[in-house]
């Protein structure tokens, strides 16, 4: 076990609903030191492409930058993305994301990614050359149309005119025309950041799986479905046979269709927790590091299917790091903690079972697991 003298390394992704990751590891820090002080603590806020994204990039260092941008159902809204050098982090949801939506209003067939491509574009002006494009939490099921559309693609109807937004939209297209895509694209490098690696369209596709939890209604569900088939399908007429292939390709369903429309602009697909702890430079700072703490809001089935703590133990077991987890609930067996590389997970459950409480007071919760960690692992 790592002494007094040891260094935290703090790679937590957010509570979500009650502390960001940032918050995550003031909080964690806090209860460390209070049995340690002095403590050597270096703090990673982590990502796994969704929300959240960009806060953990600047929190690394990177600069925010912050852009007008049209939100899902048109209405303008301040959207930011990160930037370090000639690297951009942009985040889909901050433009295109369920939080975007008034409350308690879902718009699953006419909800648009158009702010998503004017966030690229951004990023394009303010100079970047590699584009990581972390997508989760779209409130759309468009195929990136909407995306494609504010960087130059054109999605025409019978008449010539503009479909509709959102993926409802599609059903009346006739004719897609790629040309003129901004020429920038062509020299960018491209990463498709996501947990998610369904296909476009079918009983695993965007429609299918997410659509409910946009509102679609199993009518819905069925029209999205026709209508991102239909786009793929118009899609293969102008650009060729890859429009098909790129449908299928894992990745091609995340947040809505967006990878999809990613992939036609050449994207490449990584898991995104991958993406991100190479961007926060993980590998140097787990190199310094005795004892790795990584957690989030809930460990539970999702955290296996690539989400950051996973991530994060799996990186620190290959480095022989030893790695424990915080979170506000644990539904995972300790053997399938072992798997993923925790050595043992601290909910805030074990402190306060009452779950409503837990979220009201997740901080100073968080700071009494700290003290038992320090307590259990550094003393």
């Amino acid at each position: 076990m790592p002494d007094a003298a040891s260094r935290v390394l703090i790679a937590a992704d957010k509570f979500k609903g009650s502390l960001t990751a940032v918050q995550v590891a003031e909080r964690v820090t806090a209860g460390l030191r209070r049995v340690v002080p002095g403590l050597a603590v270096e703090s990673l806020p982590v990502a796994d492409g969704g929300e959240g994204t960009v806060d953990a990039a600047v929190a690394s260092g990177f600069e925010r930058r912050e852009v007008r941008v049209a939100g899902p159902l048109g209405r303008e809204v301040t959207a930011a993305f990160a930037l370090h050098g000639d690297t951009a982090v942009v985040e889909m949801a901050e433009a295109s994301g369920l939080q975007r939506l008034p409350p308690g209003v879902r718009a699953p067939l006419t909800a648009s990614t158009y702010g998503s491509g004017e966030l690229l574009r951004a990023a394009l002006d303010a100079g970047a050359r590699v584009l990581v494009f972390g997508v989760g939490g779209s409130a759309s099921t468009d195929g990136g149309a909407g995306m494609l559309s504010a960087l130059g693609a054109r999605f025409l109807d019978a008449e010539g005119e503009p479909v509709p937004p959102g993926g409802g939209g599609l059903a009346a297209l006739a004719r897609a025309d790629l040309s003129g895509l901004d020429p920038r694209l062509a020299s960018v490098e491209l990463v498709l950041a996501s947990d998610v690696d369904n296909p476009l369209t079918g009983p695993t596709g965007a429609p299918a799986v997410y659509g409910p939890q946009k509102g679609a209604s199993p009518d819905d569900v069925r029209a999205l479905d026709a209508a991102l088939r239909h786009c793929a399908t118009v899609l293969e007429r102008a650009v060729g046979p890859r429009a098909a292939e790129y449908a299928a390709s894992p990745g091609a369903g995340a947040a809505g269709g967006i990878g999809y429309g990613a992939l036609l602009l050449g994207a490449r697909f990584r898991p995104g927790i991958e993406v991100m702890l190479d961007v926060l430079g993980f590998a140097p700072a787990l190199e310094r590091a005795s004892l790795v703490i990584t957690g989030e809001g809930a460990l539970d089935a999702q955290t296996l299917h690539g989400k950051a703590p996973a991530g994060v133990a799996a990186a620190a077991r290959a480095a022989g790091k030893e790695v424990v987890a915080v979170c506000g609930r644990l539904e995972l067996t300790p053997e399938a903690l072992a798997r993923t590389g925790i050595h043992r997970a601290y909910p805030l459950t074990e402190v306060e079972p009452d779950v409503a409480r837990c979220i009201a007071q997740a901080g100073p919760l968080l700071e009494r697991v700290a003290e038992r960690i320090a307590r259990e692992h550094l003393s």
